[in-house]
């Protein structure tokens, strides 16, 4: 593992976060989507706009020279505006991505598990996202305890449990 500083996402680092949410989208084919692209499907744009808004929360992972490196957030996003991973409006649905040259390095597992204890500290019942087929990203999502399910298209959803309390939706 490469030596890395985690902080709490903060309001300015919203255009790394979205340079991340592309990364998250492209991650099998980089010219896929432009950033353009990004902000103008309101389905995409919705995991990132306005950031923060209230109940989101996350985590950005600099190299030692202070450089972002990956990031990881949380948002509950409501029932007539899901996200692919949506589970319930009260399960916030991550993003997390890492910059291609520090992948397979540990900055995602770092991130990770620095967001799910953000999360145990927010008091949230669970933690959901997608994964699409192939994503090497999956095996990372189990280790940490995310089950499948459901499915869309080619898309898993998963979700990590901390309680047995109901969810709105569920």
């Amino acid at each position: 593992m490469v030596p890395l500083f985690i902080h709490p996402a903060a309001p300015d680092d919203a255009g790394f976060l979205a340079l991340v949410l592309l990364e998250a989208f492209t991650w099998n084919d980089p010219g896929r989507h432009t950033l353009d692209d990004i902000w103008a499907d309101p389905a995409i744009a919705h995991y990132v706009a306005g950031w923060p808004r209230p109940g989101d929360f996350g985590v950005v992972a600099q190299d030692d020279d202070g450089t972002p490196v990956g990031a990881t957030w949380a948002r509950p996003l409501p029932a007539d505006d899901p996200g692919y991973g949506h589970v319930a409006p009260d399960i916030p649905e991550i993003t997390l991505g890492v910059l291609p040259g520090h992948r397979g390095r540990g900055v995602g597992g770092a991130l990770l598990d620095a967001l799910v204890a953000r999360a145990r500290e927010e008091g949230v019942p669970a933690l959901s996202l997608s994964v699409e087929d192939g994503n090497a990203a999956v095996r990372l999502y189990r280790a940490r305890g995310f089950v499948k399910v459901g499915r869309t298209g080619d898309s898993d959803t998963m979700l990590l449990r901390f309680d047995d309390t109901p969810t709105a939706d569920a």
